[in-house]
C-alpha cells in the first residue's frame, strides 16, 4: 500500500488510533514499511482506553472523524454498546472561524454584499460546529432568519481524509477476517455519502421543504423553511425558530405544555416519515429537537436524513408491529427476507436470541421499554451470526432510540410500543391512499385489460386439450420411492412372520400324527417344520437388528 507524502501525517494518526484501541492484531497483519512502523504506540497505561477517550480522540482528529463517530454511533453491528453510547454523545462544538471568512463566503456564494442582502447580520455565531457555523440575521423585509455557513476548506479536508481511510479499509478488508466480515469498503462508502450530503446545503434546503410539506398535517410540529434565493451549496438561510432545546425545558414550561400530546404527535410524525413518505429526519437527538415559545416541537438540522423504498417501508412496518406485539417469529422471518446471509448463518441461534430479546422487552417496566434499542440489538445479533441487515433498519433503530428519549422527556409515561400499535392502522390507511395514485390505478387497469383480453384464447386452449384427451396431470412426490420401499420391507416382515406362525402351528399338529419316519423319537415331518421355523425366525431377527443398527448410524429413526 503506497501512501503519498501529503497523506502520511494523517495516516500515522489513524495508525496510532487503531493501535491504541486494541487493533494491534490487525496492524501486525499489514506488514507495512516505514509509514506504519514509525507510528509508535502510545505509552502503556493501566486498563484499556475508555469509550469516552475514543470520543475525545475523534474530536481531536477533526471534523471528518467527529462525523464518522456520529455515524458509527448508529452501527451496533460494528461497535459494542458502550462505544455506541459514548459516540452518540459526541459533540462537534469547535472554535468559530473569523467573521471575515464568513463575509467572504456568503458574499461569494450569494453574489451580493451582506449589507445589501440582509438588514442585520450578527457577527457572533449562535453556534459553531465542525462543518459550519450559524449566524442570526434578518432579511431586508425584517423576516428573522438564521444563516448556516460552511467552514472554509472543509470539503477538501474531508476528501483527503476519506482517501486515506479508503486505502486502509481496502487493506484491512483484503488481509483480515474482521475487515471482510464488516465489509469495510462498503461501510466507508456509506459514511462518505452521508457526510457528502451534509456538506451540500442545497440538498438540506430541499429536505426542509419536503419535510415541511409532509408534516403539514401535524399542528404541533414545526419544520423551519429555507429562503430559496439565499441558499447555495455552502450557505443555507432558513426561518429563525425561537425556543430552547427539549432537554432544557423549565419546570414551569412543563406545566403549561401538553407533554403527552406532543410526544404522541412527534412519534406519529416519525412513523409517517419512515413508513409513508420515505424521507425521515435521521438525527433527532435532543439538540436537534426544540420546544418553541408557543409550545410546539421544532425539528432542526436536516443534513442527515434517511430514505426508505416502498418495499422497505412495508417490511419495516411489519417488523415494528411484530416487535411491539412480541411476535419474534414474525419479526425474524421479515428480517431474514430483507437481509443478506453468509454461508455460515446460524438461523436457529438467531431465532432463539431474537425471541429472548423481544421477551425481555415485554417483561420490562413501561419506563424502560425502548423500540429503538430492540432494533439495534437485532442488528447486532444478526451481524454476529452472519446476517447483514439493511442499513435502513439500523438507521431506523438509532432514530427510534433517540426519539424514545425525546418522547420520555416530554412524557415520562410515554409507551413507544403502544404508540406503534395505536398508529399502525392509520399508517396502513395512509400507505393505501398514497399508493392509490392515478398512475398506479392506470397501471393496474392496463394489466387487468391484458389479462381479460387474453383469457378467451387461454380458456379455448384448455378446453381443446381436455376434449382431445391431451390434458395430463403430473404429481411430483420426491419421497415416494423411499416410502414405497419402506412399506415393502414392512409387508415382507409381516408375511415372513405369518409363514413362521403357520410352520409352527403345522408342526404342532403333525406331532399328533403317527409315522414311521421319526427324529429323536418324534414325528420326522413335524421336527423338520420346527427346524425350518427356527432357522427362518433366527434369520429374521438378525436382519432386523442389523438394519436398525445401520439406520441408527445414518441418523434415521430414534
Amino acid at each position: 500500500m503506497k501512501i503519498s507524502a501529503k497523506h502520511l501525517p494523517r495516516y500515522r494518526q489513524i495508525a496510532r488510533l487503531l493501535w491504541k484501541y486494541g487493533r494491534s492484531d490487525l496492524v501486525n497483519q499489514m506488514n507495512l514499511d516505514d509509514p506504519f512502523e514509525s507510528a509508535a504506540p502510545p505509552p502503556t497505561r493501566d486498563g484499556d482506553p475508555t469509550p469516552d477517550e475514543l470520543a475525545a480522540d475523534l474530536e481531536a482528529m477533526g471534523p471528518t472523524f467527529v462525523k464518522l463517530g456520529q455515524v458509527l454511533s448508529s452501527r451496533p453491528d460494528i461497535l459494542p454498546p458502550r462505544y455506541l453510547e459514548a459516540l452518540s454523545r459526541l459533540q462537534d462544538k469547535v472554535q468559530p472561524f473569523a467573521y471575515e471568512e464568513v463575509e467572504k463566503i456568503v458574499e461569494g456564494e450569494l453574489g451580493v454584499r451582506i449589507s445589501k442582502a440582509f438588514s442585520r447580520f450578527d457577527t457572533t455565531p449562535l453556534a459553531a460546529a465542525s462543518l459550519g457555523q450559524v449566524h442570526a440575521a434578518a432579511l431586508r423585509d425584517g423576516h428573522e432568519v438564521v444563516v448556516k455557513v460552511q467552514r472554509p476548506g472543509i470539503s477538501e479536508n474531508i476528501g483527503d481524509d476519506f482517501e486515506v481511510l479508503a486505502q486502509i479499509a481496502e487493506f484491512l478488508e483484503t488481509h483480515t477476517e474482521a475487515g471482510r466480515r464488516h465489509r469495510l469498503l462498503d461501510t466507508l462508502e456509506q459514511f462518505r455519502v452521508t457526510i457528502g450530503h451534509e456538506l451540500n446545503y442545497e440538498r438540506e434546503a430541499r429536505n426542509l421543504q419536503a419535510m415541511g410539506e409532509n408534516l403539514a398535517e401535524f399542528e404541533d410540529i414545526v419544520v423551519p423553511q429555507p429562503v430559496p434565493d439565499y441558499c447555495t451549496r455552502r450557505v443555507l438561510t432558513m426561518d429563525y425558530v425561537s425556543g430552547s432545546k427539549i432537554t432544557k425545558v423549565s419546570p414551569i414550561a412543563r406545566l403549561d405544555m401538553d407533554g403527552a400530546e406532543l410526544a404522541e404527535q412527534l412519534f406519529r410524525a416519525y412513523l409517517k416519515q419512515v413508513l409513508v413518505d420515505g424521507l425521515f429526519h435521521a438525527d433527532p437527538h435532543p439538540g436537534n429537537v426544540f420546544l418553541t415559545d408557543d409550545y410546539r416541537i421544532a425539528l432542526l438540522d436536516l443534513g442527515m436524513v434517511g430514505h426508505t423504498t416502498p418495499g422497505m417501508q412495508h417490511a419495516l412496518l411489519k417488523i415494528l408491529i411484530a416487535v411491539s406485539e412480541g411476535k419474534s417469529e414474525d419479526a425474524c422471518k421479515v428480517i431474514e427476507d430483507i437481509s443478506e446471509t453468509e454461508h455460515d448463518f446460524d438461523r436457529q441461534t438467531f431465532h432463539k436470541r431474537i425471541a429472548q430479546v423481544i421477551a425481555d422487552q415485554r417483561n420490562m417496566e413501561l419506563q424502560k421499554i425502548n423500540v429503538g434499542t430492540t432494533l439495534l440489538q437485532v442488528t447486532r445479533i444478526g451481524a454476529q451470526l452472519g446476517l447483514y441487515v439493511p442499513t435502513e433498519l439500523t438507521v431506523l433503530g438509532k432514530t427510534l432510540l433517540q426519539l424514545d428519549q425525546v418522547g420520555k422527556v416530554l412524557d415520562p409515561e410515554f409507551d413507544p410500543n403502544a404508540a406503534v400499535r395505536r398508529n399502525a392502522a392509520a399508517i396502513m390507511s395512509q400507505r393505501v391512499n398514497r399508493d392509490a395514485t392515478q398512475g398506479s390505478i392506470l397501471s393496474s387497469l392496463l394489466e387487468m385489460k391484458e389479462f381479460v383480453g387474453g383469457l378467451p384464447s387461454r380458456l379455448n386452449k384448455v378446453l381443446d386439450a381436455i376434449g382431445n384427451r391431451e390434458m395430463e396431470v403430473q404429481v411430483r412426490t420426491p419421497d415416494v420411492d423411499v416410502f414405497l420401499t419402506g412399506m415393502e420391507k414392512v409387508a415382507n416382515r409381516i408375511t415372513t412372520g405369518i409363514v413362521l406362525a403357520a410352520l409352527i402351528i403345522g408342526a404342532s399338529l403333525l406331532m399328533r400324527v403317527e409315522t414311521d419316519f421319526r427324529v429323536f423319537g418324534y414325528p420326522g415331518f413335524a421336527m423338520l417344520l420346527f427346524v425350518a421355523a427356527a432357522t427362518m425366525g433366527f434369520w429374521l431377527v438378525i436382519t432386523i437388528i442389523l438394519h436398525d443398527r445401520r439406520a441408527g448410524k445414518r441418523g434415521i429413526g430414534p
